[in-house]
């Protein structure tokens, strides 16, 4: 499966006292990441389309004011109603923060329902 790259800069609102990206904002970030993969391949019509269902993240090491980097997402195991993902983000080749999580597709009556085939195709592109 492939990855999917999204630049970032770290802008002042991202950060906190200290000048470091603020713990939360991770999650964030990683979020606007896999709406831009996705961008164009969302649920089916009724549907609710993909939720988080469990997420962690692993702090390796901090981000700044004005860095530059990549979130590299990529589905890491595909079941019929629910997929792993991984997303890191990287600055120079260095992984600072790994963002693991698990996402389940919903119909709108918010039961899991099996991924459509046509959004399973892109994303076992």
């Amino acid at each position: 499966m492939t990855t999917h790259e999204f630049p970032f800069m770290v802008a002042y609102a991202d950060t906190d006292a200290g000048g470091i990206v603020y713990h939360a904002r991770y999650i964030e970030i990683a979020e606007r990441a896999r709406m831009a993969w996705l961008r164009g391949h969302f649920a089916a019509p009724g549907d609710l389309g993909f939720v988080v269902r469990r997420l962690s993240v692993d702090y390796v090491r901090p981000l700044r004011l004005g860095d530059e980097f990549v979130v590299q997402s990529r589905v890491v195991d595909m079941g019929a109603a629910s997929m792993e993902m991984e997303q890191k983000f990287i600055k120079d080749d260095v992984v600072h923060v790994v963002v693991t999580l698990t996402v389940a597709y919903l119909g709108g009556d918010m039961r899991p329902k099996r991924i459509p085939d046509e959004l399973l195709r892109f994303l076992e592109k």
